[in-house]
């Protein structure tokens, strides 16, 4: 037997005290749980003491019945947060937060690019990047086009031709970027609209 048969076994196992408890705490009768359910009482007590084992057709009308989530019923282990905890971090003088945690292939981030009158510095390194502008105007130099990019626009690119993106100088601008290292490209995939 497996580690996760043996759980799920165990978890099978306290049902039948789980549905003791909530009758008893909820002064509620056999009887009564068996007119509430339309499940026998001889099936619910022999669920209560663990000779009949649970199955979800008798479990789902005793939820309902107690008003309790399935999950409660079978002991379900909780779902830890599924909230991501995103790290910002400043880099020149740009506050980046990565929103992809997985090392190597695509990765995304959303920078937020501050007024700045900073002279543009043109790099060109291995990579693909894809760049949408959120909120504000950024400026773009690559090669020799000098764009401004407005809220809802898009640029992609190849990042072996120099460039550079910041601010206009006017108002702060938020991005999101997504790089490919190895020279990996967004595929856009839209359905056409058919009239």
């Amino acid at each position: 037997m497996n580690d996760t048969t043996k759980l799920i076994a165990a978890a099978l196992d306290q049902v039948g005290v789980r549905l003791k408890r909530l009758r008893m705490q909820r002064g509620v009768t056999l009887t009564g749980l068996s007119t509430a359910t339309g499940i026998s009482k001889s099936t619910l007590s022999r669920l209560e003491t663990g000779q009949r084992r649970p199955s979800l057709e008798l479990l789902l009308p005793l939820a309902q019945a107690y008003r309790v989530p399935l999950e409660e019923l079978v002991g379900a282990p909780e779902i830890g947060d599924p909230r991501i905890r995103l790290k910002p971090h400043k880099a020149n003088g740009r506050t980046v937060v990565p929103l992809t945690r997985q090392p190597g292939g695509m990765q995304a981030w959303k920078i937020i690019i501050p007024v700045s009158k900073a002279d543009p510095d043109l790099k060109a390194h291995e990579g693909y990047e894809w760049l949408y502008v959120l909120s504000g105007r950024m400026r773009l130099l690559l090669g020799n086009h000098d764009l401004v990019l407005r809220a809802g626009e898009v640029a992609e690119f190849d990042t072996r031709v120099p460039h550079w993106f910041g601010s206009t100088g006017e108002q702060a601008a938020e991005v999101l970027s997504v790089f490919g290292g190895q020279g990996e490209r967004m595929h856009v995939r839209a359905k056409a609209n058919k009239e």
